[in-house]
């Protein structure tokens, strides 16, 4: 207990409070949340990473998160809500990474990622008779508004402090099950978690120190075959590059994204809606050298 008081003092909340949700910007889901936000303190800083996650799209929530998260400064707040189970028995938590974040959303498969990126201190249960907003326990399906958005808000404001989220429980997550990437008989397998959504570009989890042990130079081709379930959606040769501009207008390309993990594009075009190559945990990528 002393170990995570010296920790929480030296990561606690700093009035940052980040949003996600598949709610989109078409009517007042958002503006709610965060008008509650905004009644629990003036104060808080409030930010947004996306609100167009696909709708119940539980995988893409997580990658989201993971992606944006180690960017933030310790003792930020994230609220992430992508809740198709809305109202039934699925778990409402607050889980505390290592790196010091805090994520408020349900238990649901969000958290898959980041509880293995960032790692799990410790996860509390919010106890929605003291953390939830007042007079709204006649609504069953706008817990982004009256549960998570409020807790968050009470925590990021310092208004409670970790403990008093509600009761601790073990240190696991509901997780998603997706292939590991791995190298195996000359060839790297991985997962395409999410695209570039913006240009169509297919990202994957296969980082770079996996794919040099196939021994592939800039300006080498790479044999790749892209798998949804066991149906074998694309099976082509692209270009290593550094950067688009190496190739033609119209030239597909394998090149590392901002993350640093190998992705598939096309120069100034689009890769998954000229391929039907899309995201998901569902998605296996096969990479071997020409």
């Amino acid at each position: 207990m002393l170990v995570l008081l010296t920790y929480l003092n030296s990561h606690g909340q700093n009035q940052m409070l980040v949003f996600q949700s598949d709610f989109g910007l078409k009517d007042g889901a958002v503006s709610a949340m965060k008008g509650v936000a905004m009644g629990v303190s003036p104060d808080l800083k409030l930010f947004d990473i996306t609100h167009e996650i696909p709708a119940y799209n539980i995988w893409e929530a997580s990658y989201r998160l993971v992606q944006t998260a180690s960017y933030w400064p310790a003792g930020t707040v994230f609220v992430s809500v992508c809740d198709p189970g809305v109202g039934t028995e699925r778990k409402s938590v607050v889980l505390l990474t290592k790196s010091g974040h805090y994520f408020v959303t349900p238990d649901n498969g969000t958290l898959t990622l980041i509880a293995e990126q960032l790692g799990i201190r410790e996860i509390r249960e919010i106890d929605e008779v003291k953390n939830r907003r007042q007079q709204s326990n006649e609504s069953y399906t706008f817990h982004g508004r009256d549960v998570y958005a409020f807790t968050g808000a009470k925590l990021a404001s310092k208004t409670i402090t970790y403990a008093q989220v509600g009761p601790k429980l073990p240190n696991q997550v509901v997780s998603i099950p997706y292939q590991k990437p791995s190298f195996e008989n000359g060839k790297v397998s991985g997962t395409i978690p999410i695209l570039d959504i913006q240009y169509g570009n297919v990202w994957t989890d296969i980082d770079k120190k996996l794919f040099n042990q196939l021994a592939i130079k800039i300006g080498d081709d790479i044999s790749v075959q892209v798998f949804n379930n066991k149906t074998e959606v694309y099976n082509g040769t692209v270009k290593y590059v550094n950067t688009f501009g190496e190739v033609r207008e119209g030239d597909d390309v394998g090149y590392f994204n901002s993350l640093l993990y190998f992705s598939l594009g096309v120069n100034m075009a689009n890769f998954s809606e000229k391929y039907k190559v899309y995201s998901g945990n569902t998605w296996r990528i096969i990479l071997s050298k020409k």
